[in-house]
């Protein structure tokens, strides 16, 4: 392997904390993404405040409504930067 790209956490964002600001920049309420994705608001809720955990299946869902990659919700704060090996 002679290059390489390294992830390294950048920033500390919980998973509901990403949601929340991903969905705030999409100018989506919480009743509006739950209609658009089948997730009740009140789960909505539960993740943005990291009382429920959001598991792949509703990181796939949510990542579609909010025009995402799920791993942009499941890996808030992950930058990859270039690495070359020696």
């Amino acid at each position: 392997m002679k290059n390489y790209r390294k992830a390294q956490k950048t920033v500390d964002v919980s998973v509901g904390e990403s949601v929340r600001i991903i969905r705030e920049l999409q100018e989506l309420s919480q009743t509006e993404l739950a209609r658009l994705t089948g997730i009740p608001q009140s789960t909505i809720s539960g993740i943005e405040n990291d009382r429920i955990q959001i598991g792949v299946e509703r990181a796939k869902v949510l990542a579609r409504a909010l025009r995402c990659h799920p791993a942009v919700l499941v890996f808030p704060g992950w930058e990859i930067k270039d690495q070359k090996a020696a």
